[in-house]
């Protein structure tokens, strides 16, 4: 076998912009993706991000750590499906700039040879997208610049990596509540879910309006709706569990994502403001 045939499986990805062939967008604007980056600690963010990163966190000082809640349900999320439920096929929407314990590296760490594809149509996140396409050499990695109002898109493109007639694990961690209730987000859920087989799950975190309702709370983001192009629709538990509808809920259940299986008890009391679950098509 040739060097190249060992070698890691992934797509190389183009990046939009101008003639330099660089992702161009508007760093004077806040964007929510380096605006998480700011608070996870990260270096790819600007002024405005910061600024309404540091906003939201005077008015809201939990949210910090909330983000950080997000990534560590992701990565048992990832645990849980590639250890106990088998999947070896990811299809993670809305990933963001790529940090620690990105999907594909918990998963290849369980399953060398899981097949992960990545979807965003951020520019930001375009612009690191190549960190997102490493991979063992018995599995693959590919990311796909979507938006996620195009399912159809997304499908048909996301089948060059992964085989829609074995289970897919659906990740949408995070990215529901910056679709509103006009763009008709249960409906692009529902079609995923009819794309893929038996025994495909589905996984979501998303920011509630009842968990830890304050007026504090309240305040952190209506100054990031200020400041800020993407708009956020918090949704409270009953409407969150509504994209689960027709799927069997896996323990337990639809729940604050720092009681989704926690490592700790610590973890488990940790404050956050986001519902999490993941369900099994049967």
């Amino acid at each position: 076998m040739t060097t190249d045939e060992t070698q890691a499986t992934a797509e190389h990805v183009t990046d939009p912009g101008g003639s330099s062939g660089r992702p161009t967008f508007d760093t004077s604007v806040a964007h929510i993706a380096r605006v998480y980056d700011y608070w996870l600690g990260g270096k790819d963010n600007y002024a405005a991000d910061r600024k309404a990163g540091e906003a939201a966190l005077q008015a809201y000082p939990y949210i910090a750590g909330g983000v950080r809640a997000n990534r560590a349900f992701l990565a048992r999320v990832v645990r849980f499906l590639a250890g106990e439920a088998g999947i070896r096929q990811f299809l993670d929407i809305g990933t963001g700039i790529p940090t620690a314990n990105n999907t594909h590296e918990v998963a290849q760490d369980i399953a060398p040879d899981s097949r992960v594809v990545y979807v965003d149509n951020d520019p930001v996140v375009l612009a690191h997208a190549r960190a997102l396409l490493t991979s063992s050499s018995e599995g693959a990695t590919a990311y796909l610049d979507a938006d996620f109002r195009d399912i159809d898109t997304i499908l048909a493109d996301a089948s060059q990596t992964l085989d829609f007639s074995q289970p897919v694990a659906i990740m949408l961690i995070a990215i529901l509540h910056l679709i509103d209730d006009e763009a008709d987000p249960h409906a692009a859920v529902a079609k995923l879910v009819d794309a893929v087989p038996s025994g495909s799950y589905l996984a979501i975190s998303h920011l509630s309006s009842d968990i830890m309702a304050s007026a504090a709370r309240t305040q952190a983001h209506d100054r990031l709706r200020e400041l800020m192009h993407e708009k956020q629709t918090l949704r409270n538990r009953e409407e969150v569990a509504s994209f689960f509808t027709g799927l069997e809920m896996v323990e337990p259940g639809l729940v604050p994502i720092t009681q989704w299986r926690p490592a700790s008890e610590t973890e488990a009391k940790s404050p956050t403001a986001l519902w999490g679950g993941v369900a099994r098509k049967t």
